[in-house]
C-alpha cells in the first residue's frame, strides 16, 4: 500500500498520485530502451515542420492487471482506492509506453518522418503536402485502439518544450 502525494505540475494543475518509491524498490525494472533526446535532435533540425502529439494522461490509458491492483492501493482518510490504470511514478512505466507506442508505429519510425518520445509522437518532414498526410496516418492509429491524445498539441512549431 502506498500513501497519497500531490504532484503539482509545471501548468499549476495538480494531481493525487501514491508514493510508489517502495515498491519500485521491488519492482524488476524494464530494460526497453527510451530514446535520449539528442540522438534525433538531428532528425529534427533538418525538417521544415515539425508537430508534436501528446498522449493524454499517458500512462493511465493502460490498465493494470487484476493481480497488480492490490500492490497499487492507496490509503487515504476515506477510503482505500486501487489503481485500475498504470500510475503516475511506477518504475516500468516509461519503457512499457515507449515499448506500446513503437509497436503502434513500426512503420512510420522505420520510414524516418516519425520519433516517439515515450508519450509524445513527433512528426517531421520538409514538405507541407507530406507532413499533412503523415499527421493523418499518424492520428488514424490513435482511434481503432482507443487512444487519446490531448487537444492541445504543437503544429509546426519551430521550438518544442519537453516535459
Amino acid at each position: 500500500m502506498t500513501t497519497p502525494v500531490l504532484i503539482t505540475w509545471h501548468d499549476g494543475k495538480s494531481r493525487l498520485c501514491g508514493d510508489l518509491r517502495a515498491l519500485n524498490n521491488y519492482t524488476k525494472a524494464d530494460r526497453y530502451p527510451i530514446p535520449r533526446i539528442p540522438h534525433f535532435l538531428d532528425k529534427l533540425a533538418k525538417a521544415k515542420y515539425i508537430t508534436k502529439i501528446n498522449c493524454m494522461k499517458g500512462f493511465h490509458q493502460n490498465g493494470v492487471k487484476q493481480n497488480s491492483m492490490k500492490l497499487l492501493r492507496i490509503i487515504f482518510h476515506m477510503g482505500i482506492y486501487e489503481y485500475t490504470r498504470i500510475p503516475f511514478g511506477i518504475k516500468h512505466a516509461p519503457a512499457g509506453f515507449q515499448r506500446m507506442m513503437e509497436k503502434i508505429f513500426p512503420e512510420e519510425i522505420f520510414e524516418g518522418w516519425m520519433v516517439i518520445y515515450i508519450d509524445d509522437m513527433i512528426i517531421y518532414s520538409e514538405i507541407w503536402e507530406d507532413h499533412v498526410q503523415y499527421i493523418d496516418t499518424g492520428l488514424s492509429k490513435f482511434t481503432p485502439i482507443n487512444l487519446k491524445i490531448e487537444l492541445k498539441n504543437e503544429i509546426m512549431a519551430k521550438k518544442i518544450d519537453w516535459h
